[in-house]
């Protein structure tokens, strides 16, 4: 089954340059493409994506304004992958309260590309290590925006282990391959990391267990 991809970006040869390469992975599918923040809402209005690369400054609407309509939306959100350089850590903390599960510079590689797209799809988060430097520079500085508590105990060397693999993009089902455990096991130890954490979802925890030395 194809992964669906919708693209937004207003800057043209970006948008047309990405597309032409995804449109050379067999497993993926461009459904549409935007040039800006509006036309994406409206044209997930009427076609679903799986995955939306979404730049975060647009006119109009921006990619940030974009994610808080999602949160809202009666429609089916899709997993958000922010393309960026990020110079503002403002921004990039902004993005992860909004919900966005990646980040992805725009000079990455189509493997890098690729890669973090399937990540995403099946439900894993996606950092890039440049930009999650950024980000938790601007944790240091700013308003967190999300519970952050003591951990009430640490986690174990086998949650250790399963967070390295959230942290890589895996998903749980990835994760009981690589570790010989059941799936269910690994929503488990999922479960147990975020709420040792004290964070709701898994790009909060790479980056909570980043700032605690985790990772």
């Amino acid at each position: 089954m194809s992964v669906r991809i919708l693209l937004a970006d207003d800057q043209a040869l970006v948008r047309q340059g990405i597309r032409q390469l995804l449109e050379l992975t067999p497993d993926f599918q461009v459904v549409g493409e935007a040039s800006d923040g509006e036309e994406a809402l409206a044209l997930l209005a009427g076609q679903p994506a799986d995955v939306m690369l979404l730049d975060v400054r647009m006119p109009g609407k921006t990619g940030l304004d974009v994610l808080r309509a999602l949160r809202v939306s009666k429609h089916a959100a899709p997993a958000v992958i922010l393309l960026t350089t990020f110079d503002d850590d403002a921004v990039a903390l902004e993005g992860i309260r909004l919900g966005a599960r990646g980040f992805l510079l725009k000079d990455i590689t189509l493997e890098q590309l690729t890669s973090g797209i399937r990540a995403v799809a099946a439900g894993g988060t996606l950092i890039n290590p440049a930009v999650t430097e950024r980000v938790l520079r601007g944790l240091q500085r700013l308003d967190q925006g999300f519970e952050a508590t003591d951990l009430p105990d640490p986690l174990t060397p086998r949650e250790t282990e399963v967070l390295r693999l959230i942290a890589a993009g895996s998903s749980n089902r990835e994760i009981a391959e690589a570790l010989g455990m059941a799936e269910g096991t690994a929503k488990n130890h999922a479960s147990s990391i975020l709420s040792k954490l004290g964070v709701r979802d898994r790009t909060r925890a790479v980056l909570r267990a980043l700032e605690l030395g985790y990772l």
